[in-house]
């Protein structure tokens, strides 16, 4: 991982579910198991069905939440406080990575398609409190979701971000088109590497992958 492609860089942009966290800590098991629960009691169908739209809409849409909204006109409200309403007690403070994201020069920020509140929680039990400049939910975005142009528009426009110097660190490649469409550096954030001309970097440890950076 060439150090040189970000010496430019004075913007940094981090997912968070899988990304600040690692995938073992299983999240979003729990948060994909109330969403199913949602679904099934908002739409009045059976749980196969449930778990069928609720992967369905997220090909489709980005989230399940967009799919819901477009579809049935879902309050978006009701069902992020649900979804979101999950134990943190299997994630551990990160030591390394607090001091490797405290060190980071320039704009640091968190944007992610579940809604802030939740966020913060999950930065709290991470350790991570007081490191970013903002946090962004996709109540910022006017609920539309990544991968969609329009929403890192909005969140960037907001932000202030230059995209130009700025990098993102995901863990859906989906999500890493947009930001490669607006200049910035993108980082892969997964336990498999995935090749595609829009990512830029991969890491299955992103904890080491700031460490090298600095």
């Amino acid at each position: 991982m060439p150090k040189i492609h970000f010496t430019h860089v004075t913007g940094w942009v981090f997912d968070l579910d899988n990304t600040l966290y690692p995938p073992h800590a299983r999240l979003f098991d729990q948060i994909e198991a109330r969403m199913t629960q949602f679904v099934m009691e908002a739409l009045g169908v059976d749980q196969p069905r449930a778990n069928h739209l609720r992967h369905h809409y997220w090909q489709t849409y980005g989230t399940t939440l967009a799919g819901l909204m477009r579809e049935h006109d879902v309050d978006p409200a009701p069902y992020l406080t649900h979804v979101h309403d999950i134990s943190l007690d299997h994630l551990e403070v990160d030591t390394a990575l607090v001091d490797h994201i405290r060190a980071l020069p320039g704009r640091k920020i968190v944007y992610t398609n579940g809604c802030a509140p939740y966020a913060e929680r999950v930065i709290t039990a991470r350790g991570l409190s007081g490191l970013f400049d903002a946090v962004y939910g996709v109540e910022h975005a006017g609920f539309l979701p990544k991968p969609e142009a329009a929403a890192f528009d909005a969140i960037f426009a907001l932000d202030g971000m230059q995209t130009g110097t700025a990098a993102m660190f995901e863990d859906d490649p989906r999500n890493l088109a947009a930001p490669h469409a607006l200049g910035m550096q993108t980082v892969h954030v997964a336990p498999d590497a995935l090749k595609a001309d829009h990512i830029h970097h991969h890491t299955d440890d992103l904890t080491g992958f700031l460490a090298r950076l600095l």
